[in-house]
């Protein structure tokens, strides 16, 4: 296919609230370097450097950080870069893109690569495999959404349930059709998913045509297939920002995945050969980073007698110092420091709202 009529869309809204503090209201988790020397938004642009001239990146964020990401990416020109006004969660934003591919592509069969802004993944030439051919099975009518085998019984992923391998021309990638689409499981519900082996965890990324996206809004979600007209007529009169404003002030909360991916039923998923790992919590940095003694993930200065399992994060000019402690994250920043039980990592977002809830706490968000 014409690559002139392939879009990548990088879904950058996001807070990255488990990243507290670290992660902060003006600093995202897309914003910071958690792993090597780029930003996660700048991991995720690079992989595509080889696919995509940089017009055809398109970064759906919130308003708030619209400007540092200008600044980080000069040349994915600023136009492309679209702040939302307030966070509506994927649908409205895949609306969005959908608006803006269609008010730029060629005719009306342009495809649409929605992409996560905070995954690691080491192997781009496998992902840029697997993706090409899902453009061309989306390219064919396919709605298309990119599986992982899991590696442990996940209890913080969706799930994918494969049915019957597709047969999608001579593709190399492997294409299984969808039987649907599962929620966090409870550990025991994991391990079921783990065991029989038709399990994928979801990784959040689809592949469609514009044409069958907005023909799926129009029949399973009319709200959103609205919004995606009154922006694409929007964008074609150049008033896309006010319209944003006066559209996502009355358009409600709800996800793609709700919306329209457990609705439809020409759903394929394509097996992953690459490496993932979506970093969600401090204690996935145990993926990326390898453990000094006793197991333990650090960054910054560390001194220790008797500590296991930790993740300790500071810098460079300041020491943490641990005694007889294990399974704990420590986070130090200028103004904060976080400890927590490493089992209760993703409660740190429930700690955030906390805070969030004395103004006498705001700046620390």
């Amino acid at each position: 296919m014409n690559r002139e009529n392939i879009f990548a869309i990088v879904m950058a809204g996001g807070k990255g609230e488990r990243f507290w503090p670290q992660s902060r209201a003006s600093r995202p988790k897309q914003l910071l370097r958690l792993i090597g020397s780029l930003t996660l938004i700048e991991q995720t642009v690079a992989r595509f450097d080889e696919m995509l001239p940089p017009d055809h990146i398109i970064i759906i964020t919130n308003q708030d950080y619209v400007a540092p990401m200008r600044s980080l990416l000069p040349r994915i020109p600023a136009e492309n870069i679209v702040g939302e006004p307030v966070g509506r969660d994927t649908g409205p934003c895949v609306a969005l893109a959908a608006a803006m591919v269609r008010a730029r592509a060629e005719g009306d069969d342009a495809v649409m690569i929605m992409l996560p802004a905070d995954h690691v993944i080491h192997d781009t030439a496998s992902l840029l495999q697997v993706v090409r051919d899902s453009v061309t099975a989306a390219a064919a009518g396919h709605i298309v959404t990119i599986g992982v085998d899991p590696v442990f019984p996940s209890t913080g992923y969706g799930y994918i349930h494969c049915g019957e391998r597709e047969t999608v021309g001579d593709l190399a990638t492997a294409f299984y059709h969808s039987e649907g689409f599962r929620e966090k499981p409870d550990v025991a519900t994991a391990e079921k998913f783990v065991a029989e082996k038709c399990y994928l965890w979801n990784s959040g990324m689809f592949i469609w045509s514009e044409s069958v996206l907005t023909a799926a809004l129009r029949r399973y979600a009319p709200a959103l297939a609205a919004l995606r007209d009154n922006l694409y007529r929007a964008a074609l009169e150049g008033r896309l920002t006010a319209q944003l404003v006066t559209e996502y002030r009355q358009c409600r909360k709800i996800s793609i995945d709700y919306a329209v991916m457990e609705q439809v039923d020409n759903v394929i998923v394509a097996r992953a050969t690459f490496d993932w790992d979506d970093v969600g919590s401090w204690t996935a940095l145990r993926n990326q980073i390898r453990p000094e003694k006793s197991n333990n993930v650090v960054r910054g200065l560390h001194e220790s007698i008797g500590t296991s399992d930790c993740v300790i994060v500071s810098d460079a000019k300041h020491l943490v110092a641990t005694v007889d402690v294990s399974d704990l994250i420590i986070v130090h920043t200028d103004d904060v420091t976080l400890v927590c039980n490493a089992r209760s990592a993703q409660k740190i977002k429930d700690l955030v709202q906390q805070i969030g809830s004395k103004p006498e706490l705001a700046q620390f968000l």
